[in-house]
């Protein structure tokens, strides 16, 4: 009952109280200075009606997307599906999920008019009604994804850890998850987690980061890595006045379909970038430590090896090296402490 009552709050608050994102409360949806400078272009080449009915916390849009099939959870009007129509180009194919019938009306009909602004024969671009937590339901089948992005959605679901299992399950071995979303330094309490507004805000249902950790860790998913970081600031004072005793944070994260240790081992491996990503052609950031610059060795881990190995980024990198002798542990600290993020979860 009380997922029920979630899921219908949600759907309420985003398909009859918000009209555009003028309307929002809070500072948990991303201005323009989220979007990476090499895509702020592709919003001139946006409908205006998708960039007004778009709520968001960050810019989940990974590189090296060209001809790949990437899954947007809760794709709302469709602005970000529309960005990564032009990522993954004409022969690559667009998903996007949403619950809401107003989101996904505004969303499906302006397919045709991005098909022909971007030049292709027709829309690369599916929008698929449906629970992010059953995507089996809507057809979406195992193994079939490249790359999974949400933006400040998976916080709406009141069943987050069957969200999560439903990414790894449609996700290909060595795909990536890619997505931004609300966090908080503690347990929101149950009776705030219930509040409307609060819900819709993406506060009230805003997880503990060592609640997703565990999580991740239960998925097989023990190394997560986080990409990018902001504080959420409470504007208003009335939603200020219920919930300021909680801190929250945007936080962009990856992670990977693979097999992966719980702690960063050392193995004497080296990456090597070869600045062939076209919008990254001096370096390339996996995540907050990792700043790989082209041509220039770094040490890493087994883990980031792997990460960089088995996906799709294998063909911008060299590793040297392999698991033949173990040094030990890999010994490494990530420089964002701010959620404690230091405790217990793999890094390097």
């Amino acid at each position: 009952m009380i997922d029920a009552a979630i899921s219908e709050s949600v759907q309420n608050y985003y398909g009859q109280v918000l009209k555009s994102s003028l309307d929002l409360k809070t500072g948990a949806c991303c201005t323009l200075d989220a979007i990476p400078k090499h895509l702020r272009p592709f919003l001139a080449d946006l409908h205006p009606e998708v960039i007004s009915r778009f709520y968001g916390c960050g810019s989940p849009l990974p590189p090296a997307l060209e001809d790949c099939t990437v899954l947007d959870l809760g794709c709302g009007s469709g602005r970000d599906c529309y960005l990564l129509s032009r990522l993954v180009g004409e022969a690559g194919r667009v998903i996007g999920v949403d619950m809401t019938e107003e989101q996904l009306a505004v969303a499906r009909r302006h397919c045709d008019w991005h098909a022909e602004r971007y030049g292709y024969a027709r829309s690369n671009v599916e929008f698929l009604q449906g629970q992010i937590e059953d995507l089996a339901s809507i057809g979406i089948a195992g193994n079939s994804i490249d790359v999974v992005v949400s933006n400040c959605v998976i916080n709406l679901s009141p069943d987050k850890k069957q969200v999560l299992a439903e990414i790894f399950r449609v996700l290909k071995p060595g795909g990536e998850l890619y997505f931004s979303d609300v966090y908080s330094d503690r347990r929101i309490p149950q009776t705030l987690k219930l509040d409307p507004v609060l819900l819709g805000e993406c506060l009230g249902g805003a997880l503990y980061w060592e609640d997703f950790r565990r999580i991740m860790q239960d998925l097989s998913c023990p190394d997560i890595r986080i990409v990018n970081d902001n504080p959420v600031t409470l504007d208003d004072l009335e939603i200020s006045a219920k919930i300021g005793m909680v801190n929250f944070r945007s936080i962009t994260v990856r992670a990977f379909k693979a097999a992966l240790e719980d702690r960063c081992e050392d193995f004497g491996q080296v990456a090597v970038y070869k600045g062939t990503l076209p919008e990254h052609p001096h370096f390339f950031d996996l995540d907050d430590h990792h700043h790989f610059e082209t041509g220039r060795p770094l040490r890493v881990c087994g883990n980031t090896a792997d990460m960089l190995g088995i996906s799709r980024y294998s063909g911008h990198f060299e590793i040297w090296g392999n698991k033949s002798t173990h040094f030990g542990l890999f010994e490494c600290a990530p420089p964002n402490k701010s959620l404690s993020l230091d405790s217990g979860a793999a890094c390097c």
